[in-house]
């Protein structure tokens, strides 16, 4: 066996057999058992591209790397040609727009992410037994097509934490964010997380969920071949109708839901709200990780209060404690989800920048920015909703 690791970018990944792919990104499923993260698994990332979510007029031209030793894939990575910053959820806009203030092309440039997905995982996905060669080829490689093609720069987001150090040690710029999750502390069920909380953010949630339920209808909670056609439409257009206002364009294609619901149905969780009449009138789209529930969609059409809070935060807990699944990501931003449980953590990403003057700037702002970060946290994280004392409070 040789120490020499070749390099090759894929443009589809119909070009790489799902048994490679799959070996590095999630070899603790290879007994039929859940992945880790379902995001970064063959299925779902080509569910994407074939889609026609990504690719041709999207702003996502897949690059795919993969890292070969003596014939062997011993690593992978979703890596992206990108025309805009859009779908990304860490925001770079004030980084392009200096850049090009400047003089500069800022765009396209390489990023290494699940496209619309900001849910941490691994990026440089590596065959156990690689970790080390695999991640080293990968980064050289993708910092190397990044210069050789004048582009400038490379980002890998909502990478592991484990990830960003060492990419740090390899000379990558550390960028830390925030978002909130929601962990499993033994509580059993979800009157046993109640009983966690203090004795006001618990009658609170007690008097959101009663108004949730005032809707008349019932709230459903399906995954598998209980998901049928009408579920699917349904979320289709929920995800519509809050694509267009929050990001104007939706970034997901019909196509893609038509492909989930064949391909992906076992990795997702609905729980929907349909109403006496039988319409469906609310939903949020989950999927499945071996031990984390990951929230991704949500949206309406008919107003109901608190449903939101319903349907996206507590029966995702209600679900996750019922299922063994430790922790709930309940998506990207929203400081309202602290009072409800989730508790803001730490998020990392790696970052390449060409230019000499430019990157200095930047590792400046990123220094700064982690420091920031972490003091909001330890800050934010006093603020929970849970009890500071282990004492007897009466409802």
């Amino acid at each position: 066996m040789t120490d020499t690791v070749e390099i090759a970018v894929h443009g589809s990944l119909s070009e790489i057999p799902p048994e490679d792919w799959d070996a590095c990104a999630c070899p603790e499923a290879a007994d039929g058992g859940r992945p880790i993260d379902p995001f970064t698994t063959h299925r779902f990332l080509s569910a994407i591209e074939e889609s026609g979510s990504t690719g041709r007029r999207s702003g996502w031209q897949p690059q795919y790397l993969v890292a070969r030793q003596d014939g062997l894939v011993i690593g992978v990575a979703p890596l992206y040609a990108k025309g805009h910053s859009q779908g990304e959820y860490v925001f770079d806009h004030s980084w392009a727009h200096a850049f090009e203030s400047a003089g500069g092309d800022y765009y396209p440039k390489l990023q290494i992410a699940v496209p619309f997905t900001p849910v941490t995982g691994r990026r440089f996905l590596t065959r156990p037994g690689h970790e080390v060669a695999g991640m080293g080829a990968l980064v050289q490689g993708a910092v190397q097509l990044t210069a050789n093609n004048g582009l400038s720069s490379l980002h890998a987001t909502f990478c592991t934490e484990a990830e960003a150090l060492a990419g740090a040690e390899m000379g990558l710029l550390h960028r830390a964010g925030q978002q909130y999750h929601w962990h499993d502390e033994g509580y059993g069920d979800f009157d046993g997380f109640l009983a966690a909380l203090s004795s006001r953010k618990r009658k609170t949630i007690r008097k959101e969920r009663e108004g949730a339920a005032d809707f008349g209808g019932r709230i459903l909670c399906l995954t598998g071949d209980d998901l049928e056609p009408r579920h699917w439409d349904a979320m289709w257009a929920f995800y519509q109708d809050t694509g267009r206002r929050k990001w104007g364009t939706p970034y997901l294609s019909r196509a893609f839901f038509d492909i989930a619901a064949e391909r992906l149905k076992d990795d997702v969780l609905m729980i929907l709200a349909e109403a006496e009449d039988g319409a469906l009138i609310a939903g949020a789209l989950n999927l499945i990780g071996r031990d984390t529930l990951y929230g991704r969609y949500w949206g309406q059409t008919r107003h109901v209060p608190f449903l939101h809070f319903e349907l996206c935060y507590y029966r995702a807990i209600d679900w996750a404690l019922a299922h063994g699944l430790t922790r709930v990501e309940a998506g990207a931003q929203g400081e309202h989800k602290l009072a409800r449980g989730y508790l803001p953590t730490v998020t990392h990403s790696l970052h390449w920048i060409a230019e000499p003057q430019f990157r200095d700037a930047v590792e400046r702002f990123v220094e700064a920015e982690r420091a920031a970060v972490t003091e909001e946290v330890e800050v934010l994280t006093s603020y929970g909703p849970f009890r500071k004392v282990q004492m007897d409070d009466q409802d």
